[in-house]
């Protein structure tokens, strides 16, 4: 067990110090991300030790499970490519620049439209692409206006994190969580909804606090392209195909259709649909394949590898051991606070992948309790510091890239502001929810 935990933490470490000194390596004209590969070599040494028995991670591989890792993978990929379609088209730029006009001179206005706007995207598709799609366009557009971009982006960033709870499908570790545990898409979103309305609604209060003076300065100008959406048949047919779906994975355990099963036909009939009208319009089938290379594809080796670690945390008996001190108090706080903080140990991909085998040693209300705590806690623990989730690694790049000044420093500063009360408020409402 206790070679287990070293090599482990090793792992969690180098993933960490890579994120800041070397987050890509380069091999001749192939650039790659580095975290993946630590991860997976981490894999490959618990492998070969046997301190993660190949046999059980290849029977939890293709278990006919809830837990197995494929099928949360198929959901959560087919989930995205709708999204990143979507986006393709233009149809997230465009709601961006609208909502960008409507603000006028008010960064008050401005960034109430920014965060909502977040927060409804956010919902139907995916924190992650939501991330990557605007946070460009928020900095292009604060430059283009003379304002500081800063608050704009904490707040996408908290909005995007906070309200990815609303529904199973908003983050990975809300389905591998929801799903490992039986959770049907309607009964998440019964208990879910209400924590993340409150919390949601706190936490703008908050921000509006910490910004206010920046956000008291009026917006000299407003120099935006005009945006249309040039391809409406196919964003009709992208939006179509995705209502559908939800709406599928809504009634998915009344139907008996597992929902990994729902989101890959759709996404399949999404392609073959836009396949139809390039081949009868004889376009181009950019949309289609950009849309494949901006998939992360990174994720794969990363979840695969960090799911035989946590076989390793079974197996040795190290899950017994965390489960039965976070079990001698209240789930809630105990699954909550914790899981929360070690989303920024070991990034929360991976603890939700720890805390679905955690939650396993209850049973009743407190295994619910637990399980939906650590689901908040996987969600916000992204807005403590940028190691919390892949997306925050992703955003702190991004930004650095588009050349603004956001430290670790700076990010983990307003990040305890937002994410502390953020979380408690978010658990005191599960608590008087459940």
């Amino acid at each position: 067990m206790v070679l287990t935990i070293i090599i482990a933490s090793i792992i969690f470490l180098l993933i960490a110090i890579s994120a800041f000194l070397f987050p890509t390596l380069k091999i001749k004209r192939i650039r790659f991300d580095t975290y993946w590969v630590i991860a997976l070599i981490g894999a490959i040494i618990l492998l070969i030790s046997n301190l993660s028995p190949i046999n059980k991670v290849i029977d939890s591989l293709f278990s006919n499970s809830e837990v197995n890792p494929i099928k949360i993978l198929i959901l959560f990929f087919s989930m995205t490519i709708m999204s990143i379609y979507l986006d393709e088209l233009g149809f997230f730029k465009y709601l961006a620049t609208k909502a960008a006009k409507i603000s006028k001179s008010s960064q008050y206005g401005l960034f109430l439209i920014v965060y909502g706007l977040t927060a409804i995207l956010t919902i139907f598709t995916s924190n992650d692409i939501v991330i990557l799609t605007l946070t460009p366009f928020i900095i292009f557009f604060c430059k283009n206006s003379d304002i500081d971009p800063l608050p704009y982006l904490m707040g996408e960033f908290a909005a995007a994190n906070t309200w990815s709870m609303m529904l199973m499908i908003g983050n990975p570790t809300n389905i591998y969580l929801a799903t490992s545990n039986s959770i049907t898409f309607l009964d998440y979103f019964k208990i879910m909804s209400v924590p993340t309305i409150i919390s949601g609604a706190i936490q703008l209060l908050i921000i509006f606090a910490i910004f206010h003076k920046k956000l008291a300065k009026k917006i000299n100008k407003v120099q935006l392209e005009e945006t249309k959406l040039n391809n409406k048949l196919d964003v009709i047919i992208g939006l179509v195909h995705l209502s559908i779906c939800l709406i599928f994975l809504v009634i998915s355990s009344y139907i008996h259709i597992e929902m990994y099963l729902i989101s890959l036909i759709a996404m399949i009939s999404l392609i073959v649909s836009s396949l139809i009208i390039r081949i009868i319009t004889k376009s181009h089938f950019e949309y289609i394949t950009h849309s494949f290379k901006r998939l992360p594809y990174a994720l794969i080796p990363f979840f695969l590898s960090m799911f035989v670690i946590v076989v390793s945390f079974i197996t040795q008996g190290v899950s017994t051991h965390f489960s039965s001190f976070l079990n001698l108090m209240n789930p809630i706080y105990s699954y909550g606070i914790s899981s929360f903080l070690m989303s920024n140990v070991m990034n929360n991909i991976p603890m939700s992948i720890f805390y679905s085998s955690l939650t396993s040693s209850l049973e009743g209300l407190n295994q619910t309790k637990a399980i939906y705590a650590s689901i908040i806690g996987s969600n916000i623990g992204a807005l403590f510091t940028p190691l919390g989730a892949l997306a925050g690694l992703m955003f702190s790049s991004l930004v650095r890239k588009k050349g603004v000044r956001f430290s670790f420093l700076d990010f983990f500063k307003y990040g305890v502001l937002i994410s502390i009360p953020t979380l408690f408020v978010s658990l005191i409402t599960l608590s008087l929810t459940l």
